[in-house]
């Protein structure tokens, strides 16, 4: 079984959150801070709805990523979790945990915050905890403190000064161990305010059947050379109070116990009254806070009679522990974040570095990839195919949508910022948007291993063209030149995987008619995922994540500014007035 040495060797422990609570996550940050750690021990949160969350890091913001499930970890990731803070809902508790420990497999750790989980779903994750040796606590648990080295949960506080207050950041000799999450942080304050520091703290969870028992914890305090007495609440209800006596009686629970029993007061009423946690209900006299105080007395525990003499007792042993009185200061939450640019010092920077010696050092196309993609990027055949791709991509003749509407609106005499955007507006699936599209579908077909007639099945079923497939004026006997100069640029590390998908779905596509070519967009899409796997070594996840933010149609949309652009001040230089459609180029059919 895992053991608390064996947490507390693991300084630089990394934890995956499931499910988000910003404030018990920030906490947690807060006590990693506290304590020194360089990084934070939370590396991802898995949840819907965003990519990424802001946390205070002491007094400055950082990011924690944030993905929809856990097939989208790396490896390296899944290897490197150690723990988990589950905060799912009570129904997904077992399913989640499951799923995370079929997916890292080097999870010792795990806390469940939901309350209620279904009994048959805790007895379970029992069996499941023992046959994977991990310690899972909870559920309805507010988690596990290690000081120094670990805070699974809400324990010990949700607010920075009051884990500096609790005495947490320093570790201690003395273990809290409770069924109550709210009395675990009135013990672990009353032991640090008592001279004694706290070794460990547990919170065991208000659930009937609470994944590790106050007897496992009890022996996972007497196995921790680190612990020399034990602080324990429990409840009336339940026989645990007679498991850690016998434990006792066996001399297989040898340090000190301090214990109060709560529920004292039930035994005033002619009915049993139900108390706040599902366990705590005395059905008989043995499962009543007088008898259990009666046989943990017996078998050598410090039984308290009254909460208060919890700190009178542990008084008594004389200790000088002086906590770390590290406070984090004051600190206030940005309105945004941004990768790209900022000032500092009063500089403006780009991408880290100093803007005049970033723009004196780059070209164009440099710069451009290294903004659109928030780093700098060095590969010189990145560059290079960027750069022609802006060149390609800045006019293709007055005849086409966007060029069109910029026309018009100029020839109407809106200014220059209207009439580019009239342009912008005409972008989308059927005209210079198709890029991002292909690029998505290149990447799922390669991904996926599917083949090129049943990509392209799977579109005829759902009667949708394929993006990048396709051209009005170019057919395979009037190829598009732009398309044999941009497959110049193939011959890439990856074997071109993205590029030869796309070509042998056109082999498929143009077997049935003659002009559904690859077109620009398709090549431009196919042949710059595979520069950015080979050059820059972006993964699958990586080339997805620039899918999602549309970073493949940026190339088209920044090219043909320029090509817009020209277009109205053309206009504006011809000044020919407003253009109006003549009978012949409508044909009214009433």
């Amino acid at each position: 079984m895992i053991t608390i040495a064996k947490l507390r060797s693991m300084k630089n422990i990394q934890v995956i959150s499931l499910g988000s609570h910003a404030g018990i996550i920030q906490s947690i940050l807060d006590h990693d801070y506290l304590v020194g750690k360089k990084r934070p021990s939370i590396t991802t949160i898995v949840a819907n709805g965003r990519k990424q969350e802001r946390y205070f890091w002491g007094e400055s913001e950082i990011i924690i990523p944030v993905v929809p499930n856990l097939e989208k970890l790396s490896q390296e990731e899944r290897d490197a979790c150690q723990a988990i803070v589950n905060f799912q809902s009570a129904r997904r508790v077992l399913s989640s945990i499951e799923q995370a420990l079929e997916v890292l497999p080097n999870v010792k750790v795990a806390t469940i915050f939901a309350e209620q989980t279904p009994e048959r779903h805790s007895l379970e994750l029992l069996n499941l905890a023992k046959s994977r040796d991990v310690l899972l606590v909870g559920p309805s648990s507010v988690g596990l403190l290690v000081p120094g080295v670990m805070k699974l949960g809400a324990i010990g506080g949700t607010q920075h000064a009051r884990i500096t207050d609790a005495g947490i950041i320093t570790a201690g000799d003395t273990a809290v161990v409770s069924t109550s999450g709210g009395i675990v942080n009135e013990l672990i304050h009353t032991v640090t305010s008592s001279g004694l520091g706290v070794s460990f703290a547990l919170a065991l969870g208000g659930d009937r059947y609470p994944l590790t028992s106050p007897a496992e914890a009890m022996l996972l305090a007497e196995a921790d050379p680190a612990t020399k007495r034990i602080v324990y609440f429990g409840e009336l209800g339940g026989d645990d109070e007679y498991k850690i006596a016998e434990l006792q009686r066996a001399g297989k629970l040898k340090k000190d116990i301090v214990a109060y029993i709560a529920g004292s007061v039930a035994e005033l009423f002619e009915t049993p009254p139900q108390f706040g946690h599902a366990k705590a209900l005395a059905g008989n006299q043995d499962e009543s806070a007088s008898a259990k105080k009666a046989i943990l007395k017996k078998s050598g525990t410090i039984v308290c009679n009254s909460f208060g003499d919890v700190a009178k007792n542990l008084r008594k042993y004389g200790g000088r522990f002086e906590p770390s009185e590290q406070t984090i200061g004051p600190r206030r939450r940005s309105l945004i974040v941004s990768h790209i640019s900022g000032d500092r010092s009063g500089e403006t920077q780009l991408l880290g570095d100093a803007l005049l010696a970033t723009i004196e050092s780059q070209s164009i196309a440099s710069l451009v990839l290294s903004l659109l993609l928030g780093q700098h990027v060095q590969s010189k055949r990145a560059i290079e195919f960027t750069d022609y791709v802006l060149r390609l991509l800045v006019d293709h003749g007055p005849y086409v949508s966007g060029a069109v509407n910029t026309i018009v609106a100029a020839r109407a005499g809106k200014d220059l910022v209207s009439s580019l955007s009239a342009g912008l507006l005409t972008i989308g699936p059927r005209f210079g948007g198709a890029i991002n599209a292909a690029a998505g579908n290149w990447l799922d077909g390669v991904k996926n291993e599917k083949t090129a007639a049943e990509f392209t099945e799977s579109f005829a079923r759902i009667g949708q063209a394929i993006p990048g497939i396709g051209h009005k004026k170019y057919r395979i006997d009037s190829p598009d030149p732009r398309v044999s100069a941009l497959r110049k640029f193939a011959k890439n590390k990856n074997s071109d995987r993205y590029l030869v998908f796309a070509l042998s779905v056109a082999d498929v596509t143009t077997a049935k008619k003659d002009n559904l070519i690859l077109n620009v967009d398709g090549v431009i899409a196919a042949i710059m995922l595979d520069i950015l796997e080979s050059e820059l070594g972006y993964t699958e996840q990586q080339l997805s994540t620039l899918v999602d933010i549309e970073f493949f149609n940026a190339l088209f949309v920044l090219s043909r500014s320029v090509g817009f652009t020209s277009h109205y001040l053309d206009q504006r230089r011809h000044d020919e007035g407003l253009l109006r459609l003549s009978s012949d180029d409508v044909r009214y059919i009433g």
